[in-house]
């Protein structure tokens, strides 16, 4: 096994935990998208309405990629992939995952990604 299991378990309880406040924070904002939404009498109060609306949007569809990546990650803690870099095979620190428990690279392999994305401009 690459990973003890003690950091095994630390890691499925935080990703758990994380994924249940972004659920409970999604339950919030549905909510509140589904009250009628009063049109201002100013233009500019609509308008930041829209905005702040809109705003929300992006925010929550974020969460919701981020809600999948931790899905992946639960789910690579079951396969046993957990905390091995999709690109190269090896072991990804602990430090590494702590900092960003979704990734699937290895410190040095994403610096190379970054590096080509600039180059090629994505």
């Amino acid at each position: 096994m690459i990973m003890k299991n003690k950091d095994l378990e630390y890691f499925r309880k935080m990703m758990t935990r994380w994924q249940e406040d972004l659920y409970k924070q999604s339950d919030v904002t549905f909510t509140d998208l589904q009250e009628p939404t009063v049109k201002a009498i100013d233009p500019v109060d609509q308008a930041s309405l829209e905005e702040t609306r809109a705003f929300t949007l992006r925010i929550r569809n974020r969460e919701r990629r981020l809600i999948g990546k931790i899905n992946q990650s639960l789910a690579r803690i079951e396969e046993g992939t957990f905390g091995i870099c999709d690109m190269c095979g090896k072991k990804i620190s602990v430090q590494r995952l702590k900092a960003r428990p979704v990734t699937n690279f290895c410190i040095t392999c994403k610096n190379k990604r970054e590096e080509l994305e600039e180059t090629i401009g994505m």
